[in-house]
C-alpha cells in the first residue's frame, strides 16, 4: 500500500530535516520494525499476534508486485470494461488508459508496503531515511490489521466499488491517523487543524503528479489517506474510541466515511438490481457517494472536491452493455428524498448532454424504485437496439 508525495511533505512540516546518511540496510530497517512495534500496538489498541517480520525490495520488484497485483484485482478485460464505463461517464478521457497510468503512478512513488500475501512489511531499497520511518510505521498498522482480518481476502473485488473504496478508506485511515500520532503527537492528530493543514499539503503535493491528471484518479491516490484519516480521528473522539474499526464495525459506504454522522445512526446503502437478463452485459457496478461527487465536479470542470452537506445518496448500480453500435450505460440511483433526486437529476441532465461523445445521446429521468424516489441514466449510441425497451431495475428485497 503505497504512501505518496504528501507524506514527504508531512515530515518536512513536521519538522523532520536534513540530509540522509546513507540508505537502510535490511538490519536497520527491521531494527525499526522492533522498536516501533510497542507504539504501534498502543496506537491503534491491539497486540501483534506474531512479531512482524521486514525486507527490503528493489524497484523493478516493486514494479513486478504493482503489476501482479492490478492484474490480481483488475485483470486487463475487466479493466479496460471499467475504462469503457468511466470513458462513458465522462470521468476520463477517451485517450487515457488506466492499467499502465496507474502502474506508473504506483510504483514510481512507493515507498514501502505491506504484502497480505506474504504477511511481510517491504521498504524500498534506496528509500529516503527521512520518509522510512513514517512509512514503516504507517505499514505496521497493515501488518496488525492483518492479523486480526482476512486482509488478502478482503481486498479482492467484489463488484462493489463504494464499499472497496470505504474498506480501503478505514484501512488507510487508521495507518495514517496511528502513524502521524506517533510523529506529530496523539492529541495533535486529534485535532481539525490538523486534517485541515494535511489537505493544504495535499494540494501542494499534487503538482508532482503528471499534468492533467483527471480528478478521479488524484481521489482515488488521496482520499483513502485524507478522508479517511479524517474518518479516523472522528472515530478516535467518539464513543467508539475504546474499539476498532473491524468486523462488525467495519464502513460499508463511502458516504458513511465522508459524513459520519450516518455511520453513527446506520445508514445503510440501499441495494438497486437490475431485473433484465442478457448476455449482452459486459460489467456491473456502482459509483457511490465519493464517486457520485466526483462526477459531478468532473463535469462541471472542477479540479477539486470541495467538502459538503450529505447528497442524500440511497444506493445506486450501472451496467456496461455490448451493442455493435457501441458500448451503453444505464445507472440507477436511489435518493433519500424526492427533493435529492430531484436535485441530483437538474445537476446532471445538461452536462452530460453537452459531453455526449459523437453518436452518442444522455437521457436523465425520474423513476420510481419500488416507492423510492431514483433517477436513471442513459449513455448509448443512437443507434442502440434497446433505447425502446430500456434495462429496469428494482430494490432488492434481500
Amino acid at each position: 500500500m503505497p504512501i505518496r508525495a504528501v507524506w514527504a511533505l508531512l515530515l518536512m512540516a513536521l519538522g523532520c530535516r536534513g540530509e540522509p546518511v546513507r540508505a537502510p540496510e535490511p538490519s536497520d530497517i527491521q531494527r525499526l520494525v522492533d522498536s516501533l512495534a510497542p507504539l504501534v500496538e498502543q496506537a491503534v489498541g491491539l497486540p501483534f499476534k506474531e512479531p512482524p517480520v521486514s525486507g527490503l525490495r528493489s524497484r523493478e520488484d516493486v514494479r513486478a508486485y504493482v503489476i501482479a497485483k492490478l492484474n490480481q484485482e483488475l485483470p486487463p478485460e475487466k479493466l479496460e470494461r471499467v475504462e469503457t464505463a468511466y470513458r462513458l461517464f465522462g470521468l476520463v478521457p477517451d485517450t487515457l488508459e488506466l492499467g499502465p497510468l496507474i502502474t506508473d503512478l504506483l510504483s514510481q512513488q512507493v515507498v514501502g508496503f505491506f504484502d497480505p500475501d506474504s504477511a511481510m512489511l517491504f521498504v524500498v531499497e534506496g528509500s529516503d531515511p527521512l520518509q522510512v520511518q513514517l512509512v514503516v510505521a504507517h505499514e505496521l498498522v497493515h501488518a496488525l490489521q492483518g492479523q486480526y482480518m482476512p486482509l488478502a481476502s478482503l481486498l479482492k473485488s467484489r463488484g462493489d466499488n463504494d464499499w472497496s473504496t470505504a474498506l480501503q478508506s478505514m484501512l488507510e485511515g487508521q495507518a495514517n491517523f496511528a502513524s502521524l500520532g506517533l510523529l506529530a503527537g496523539e492529541e495533535t492528530v486529534r485535532t481539525p487543524a490538523f486534517w485541515d493543514e494535511v489537505r493544504r499539503l495535499s494540494q501542494t503535493a499534487e503538482s508532482s503528479l503528471p499534468p492533467g491528471l483527471p480528478l478521479i484518479l488524484k481521489e482515488w491516490l488521496l482520499f483513502p489517506y485524507l478522508g479517511g484519516g479524517e474518518w479516523m480521528r472522528w472515530w478516535e473522539t467518539s464513543p467508539l474510541a475504546d474499539s476498532v474499526p473491524y468486523g462488525p464495525r467495519m464502513p460499508i459506504s463511502t458516504e458513511q466515511i465522508l459524513h459520519p454522522s450516518r455511520y453513527e445512526r446506520g445508514d445503510v446503502p440501499l441495494p438497486v438490481v437490475f431485473t433484465d437478463s442478457t448476455s449482452a452485459v459486459a460489467y456491473e457496478d456502482n459509483l457511490g457517494e465519493l464517486e457520485i461527487r466526483i462526477l459531478l465536479a468532473s463535469l462541471t470542470g472542477q479540479d477539486l472536491l470541495e467538502s459538503a452537506l450529505p447528497l442524500g445518496w440511497g444506493g445506486d448500480r450501472y451496467r456496461l452493455y455490448q451493442d455493435p453500435a457501441g458500448p451503453a450505460l444505464v445507472w440507477y440511483s436511489a435518493w433519500d428524498t424526492p427533493r435529492a433526486a430531484q436535485r441530483f437529476q437538474s445537476s446532471v441532465t445538461d452536462p452530460l448532454a453537452r459531453t455526449a461523445r459523437p453518436g452518442y445521446l444522455s437521457r436523465v429521468d425520474a423513476v420510481s424504485l419500488d416507492g423510492r424516489s431514483g433517477v436513471r441514466v442513459v449513455i448509448a449510441p443512437e443507434a442502440w437496439s434497446a433505447w425502446s425497451d430500456l434495462p429496469a431495475a428494482e430494490m432488492s428485497p434481500d
